[in-house]
């Protein structure tokens, strides 16, 4: 199983916030942060918006924050929102499948167990565990320069 671009980029998008909680987060600034294009990050913040994960203020002065505390959005609930399916076989998809042990067939419940496995880890872990060390976050995102901007105004 592999997890889409999308999906990385909304732990992104997420980890960014976090570590630049008393502030709002530009998408030119995250772009920036990560060598990626802006209209790519506008069309992830959509899900991630309609999902409740994260809120946008328009405006000069506007931008993106977490819609809650870090420690209460766990990967599992990005992962929901950005991940069309789970199918990690053909009779995941399909139980017409072209398999003539498709009715005694094991491994579809053991591949379900493993999903279920997967989602349950997800479910452990939360945006701000993916945020720290927020210090050495906060240098590798550039926020430091950010901050000392703001300051410097």
């Amino acid at each position: 199983m592999r997890l889409t671009k999308q999906t990385n980029y909304a732990f992104r998008i997420l980890i960014y916030c976090a570590a630049n909680d008393r502030r709002l987060s530009r998408v030119a600034d995250i772009a920036r942060s990560y060598a990626v294009s802006e209209p790519f990050l506008f069309k992830i913040l959509q899900p991630l918006n309609e999902g409740g994960l994260i809120t946008t203020v328009r405006g000069r002065n506007g931008g993106l924050k977490l819609a809650r505390p870090a420690t209460e959005i766990t990967l599992l609930d990005v992962v929901r929102l950005t991940e069309d399916n789970f199918n990690m076989a053909e009779c995941f998809e399909n139980e017409d499948a072209d398999c003539p042990l498709m009715d005694s067939c094991r491994l579809s419940s053991a591949l379900r167990e493993a999903l279920n496995a997967f989602f349950a880890v997800l479910d452990r872990y939360t945006v701000a565990d993916l945020a720290r060390p927020s210090d050495n976050i906060t240098l590798l995102l550039g926020l430091d320069k950010l901050e000392a901007a703001a300051i410097a105004q």
